[in-house]
């Protein structure tokens, strides 16, 4: 019997004997190499691919119908749709991407001149303008009023949740755009920008009576000027379902959505699904939270105010205040009412989706492949990577692909035969002569706009402009804003 134990006891002696001859050392590279198999996977890395690649990138996929004239006269046209996006290669993940954008995305620094416009319902919203003169080098005449070329096309600029105008990727998209000749302006939501909510109520992802009423208010400023408009991420969301809900009575030219989550029920059900769209998930119902208490009179008063203190989910904050607000029942409802791809199949205008089917925040699942086959106004625009609103490319990070993208598809649709101004604008609400944004309207005041707080002045002159933040600057700027998230 000994024998036999001893027999059967030998191999596993062997093996624990083999074993220990391994050096320490061994074990550690590959305790190592296991994490970092684990961590390349749980990030999404794609270094290894890129490399296998050449980094030549990816090739951007175009969705469309076979009769699109869009395609035919303007996408065709268009290089970078048409070509590959290569993200750069110490951001190779899309969540490097995203916070990057969040924490190091080295904004230009430019002075906005801002208009104060009345939502006719007792609200206010910051309209923050942005021309070519005022991010060029050149002395300041001396001029605080606000001029528009006659000619000059105006793109209307919709933030994304809890975004404003001096939000990194804002800034990189009006400075690039205003520096391209484009009058740029971002239509900041209601009680963001600085300013105070002076209605009961304030924005949602499918609230769109703001935006339409900001463009009535420019279109009838400039009837005869190209006008279009740029949503981000949920405020491509809004920006999608004013055009489906309006279609042939629509009053801009021409639209791109960059990031838009088009089914939020879908999305929600996504950022909660795994460690690192939770992180998500906290990250932007921090935001919420800091937002309501910026507001907290307003909040305490019509919403359930516990129940936004105790929120860590965005969904949670939903359903203790954009629910209370917004007349929801419940936050699959709002989610499910104010989602924009239903309205797809209205759209009456040239439209570019710009997505990356590696978003961390809009799940890929989400997006309208059939809607965009179905409609020939619609283009879908699709990279393998790219992050939310990152896009960075380039070894030195300084390149955003979709605004370059974003600026070619909307300089070629505005020089196309597809844009046929006609002047929809009732009697009523055309102006006459083109005036000058500084011309007394009921509905607009304009106003400064320092350390967060709105004073009704003068605009203020335009300071020489600074590219970039210094790595101090930028360095600080991430320490507070992580602290910020906690």
């Amino acid at each position: 019997m000994e024998t036999m134990s001893s027999l059967a006891d030998s191999p596993y002696k062997l093996l624990l004997t083999a074993l220990s001859l391994i050096p320490i050392t061994h074990y550690a590279i590959i305790i190592v190499f296991v994490l970092f198999v684990k961590l390349y996977n749980f990030l999404e890395f794609h270094i290894i691919q890129d490399l296998l690649s050449g980094f030549r990138g990816q090739q951007v996929e175009l969705t469309f119908n076979s009769c699109s004239h869009l395609y035919n006269e303007v996408v065709s046209k268009c290089k970078l749709l048409h070509g590959r996006y290569m993200s750069t290669p110490w951001l190779s993940s899309p969540h490097l991407q995203t916070t990057f954008l969040r924490f190091f995305g080295r904004p230009p620094v430019f002075n906005y001149r801002r208009e104060i416009f009345s939502t006719g319902d007792g609200g206010i919203v910051a309209l923050d303008w942005l021309a070519q003169h005022d991010v060029t080098e050149k002395e300041d005449s001396g001029n605080s009023e606000v001029h528009q070329d006659t000619d000059t096309p105006v793109v209307i600029v919709i933030p994304g949740l809890t975004s404003d105008s001096d939000s990194v990727y804002i800034k990189h998209l009006t400075f690039y755009m205003a520096k391209r000749g484009w009058n740029v302006v971002v239509s900041n939501h209601r009680g963001l920008g600085g300013v105070q909510l002076t209605s009961d109520f304030f924005y949602n992802g499918g609230w769109t009576e703001d935006l339409r009423r900001v463009v009535k208010h420019i279109r009838s400023q400039s009837p005869d000027v190209p006008l279009f408009v740029v949503g981000t991420s949920l405020g491509a969301n809004m920006m999608v379902k004013y055009l489906g809900e309006d279609g042939d009575d629509i009053l801009i030219d021409g639209a791109a959505a960059v990031c838009c989550p088009w089914d939020l029920l879908l999305c929600d059900r996504f950022i909660g699904r795994n460690a690192v769209q939770r992180f998500y998930d906290k990250a932007l119902g921090a935001g919420l939270k800091r937002y309501a208490k910026m507001h907290q009179d307003f909040f305490t008063r019509l919403s359930d105010w516990d129940g936004i203190e105790k929120a860590r989910r965005v969904r949670e904050f939903d359903t203790s205040g954009t629910c209370k607000i917004g007349k929801f029942d419940t936050a699959d409802i709002y989610y499910r009412e104010s989602s924009c791809a239903s309205y797809v199949r209205r759209i009456k205008i040239p439209l570019l989706c710009i997505s990356a089917l590696d978003d961390p925040v809009c799940t890929k699942d989400a997006l309208i492949w059939d809607e965009c086959r179905a409609n020939e106004n619609v283009i879908l625009a699709t990279t393998q990577h790219g992050g939310h609103l990152g896009y960075f490319d380039g070894m030195n990070a300084k390149g955003v692909w979709w605004v370059r993208a974003v600026d070619e598809f909307l300089s070629v649709l505005g020089s196309s035969k597809l844009i046929k101004r006609q002047n929809k604008m009732p009697d009523s609400l055309l102006l006459g002569p083109r005036k000058s944004l500084t011309d007394k309207d009921p509905n607009v005041s304009f106003a400064k706009k320092t350390d967060n707080q709105i004073h009704v002045d003068n605009l203020p002159k335009v300071s020489k402009v600074s590219e970039t933040h210094t790595t101090f600057d930028s360095i600080t700027i991430f320490l507070k804003r992580f602290m910020d998230q906690f």
